[in-house]
């Protein structure tokens, strides 16, 4: 295996200039750098997390702590985060560990673990809810992390997120503008930060619109198929007024919409219109659905790097002010809105 020394006699350089060069040290050009990452990654070189420790204080190792999953996602999800953070990690001369937790462990226990082995230098949290005590431990303890999402107003923590509010505010408007005032919103699991937010955009939009929320019309579960196909089911039991429009959480949700209402004899857009949020899945894409799906659009895999350069700058003491961001979306409008029916029709029983 090879070693410091190894890349330093081959390209002529000191041990110190290549060891600074592999853990980014500011005094190294790029030119530099960029020789020496090439060549520790042509002979395979494996740094010494020990040695790497005890001169820098650091590891060069982020953590990602998650609840066991049995099975995983289907539609490559989970996978797809621990790729893409690994894959930006790695790209900084930094190693991405996944530790996955028993369901039934005391969350923050997990992590005053970690941190006492001394091995990881931060973490990368995920699915943070509003109330999330991971937040308050890792401040106390002064352990660099990254949040995929924010959990207050003005947190004092790096953060990347988009605007969730905005997201289903606009959906919402953009219903009400086709002239929709019967609306149902499917979100995600109650005491997540984005699902909290996006509720707060669909309650605005129909607020400012002089229209009330009927009892049952936000629907909260995990974000599936499932999720969608029931929801739907439950909003059309009953008695009129039925929703004529349904805004949904991701495309998974919005394809369980889809199946439950050829189910019940109703037609997209026809009778029901449908918008969701886009996670743009690989396996899911809402321009495939027939009709094909409008969206408000931010893939998943755009938040990686900002989420990767934010928590390198936590560790390397960058001013919060600069890792503090927010990303775009866009609003796509395919074929699965028209103007409401002027009766709604009974769905099949």
């Amino acid at each position: 295996m090879a070693t410091l020394k190894d890349i330093a006699q081959r390209l002529d350089l000191s041990i110190t200039q290549v060891s600074r060069a592999l853990n980014d040290h500011s005094d190294v050009n790029e030119e530099t750098r960029s020789r020496v990452k090439a060549a520790a990654r042509a002979m395979n070189y494996q740094a010494n997390i020990s040695a790497r420790k005890l001169v820098s204080g650091r590891s060069g190792m982020v953590g990602l702590v998650v609840p066991q999953r049995t099975p995983m996602d289907s539609d490559g999800m989970f996978l797809e985060v621990v790729a893409g953070l690994s894959s930006q990690f790695s790209g900084r001369g930094m190693q991405f560990v996944l530790h996955m937790a028993e369901p039934q462990e005391d969350i923050v226990q997990v992590y005053r673990r970690l941190i006492g082995k001394g091995a990881l230098d931060g973490f990368v949290l995920v699915e943070p809810q509003q109330d999330d005590p991971r937040v308050p431990f890792l401040l106390q303890k002064g352990v660099p992390f990254v949040v995929h999402g924010r959990t207050m107003d003005d947190p004092p923590y790096p953060y990347f997120d988009i605007d969730n509010h905005g997201v289903a505010r606009q959906a919402t408007e953009y219903l009400l503008a086709r002239g929709h005032r019967e609306l149902a919103l499917i979100n995600g699991v109650q005491g997540r930060s984005y699902v909290a937010a996006r509720d707060r955009g669909f309650r605005d939009a129909l607020g400012l619109a002089g229209l009330p929320v009927r009892p049952g019309r936000i629907r909260y579960s995990e974000m599936d198929h499932a999720h969608g196909l029931i929801s739907t089911i439950q909003l059309f039991s009953g008695e009129a007024p039925y929703p004529t429009a349904i805004l949904c959480g991701n495309v998974r949700i919005a394809k369980g919409v889809y199946s439950a209402l050829e189910a019940l004899g109703l037609s997209v857009p026809h009778d029901v219109s449908v918008v969701a949020h886009d996670d743009h899945l690989p396996t899911l894409r809402a321009s495939a659905f027939f009709p094909a799906l409008t969206v408000t659009k931010a893939p998943l895999r755009d938040s990686f790097r900002p989420l990767a350069d934010c928590l390198a700058g936590a560790i390397e003491g960058t001013a919060l002010a600069d890792l503090q961001l927010v990303g775009p979306h866009e609003f796509i409008e395919r074929n699965s809105v028209a103007a409401p029916p002027g009766a709604q029709r009974q769905p099949r029983r």
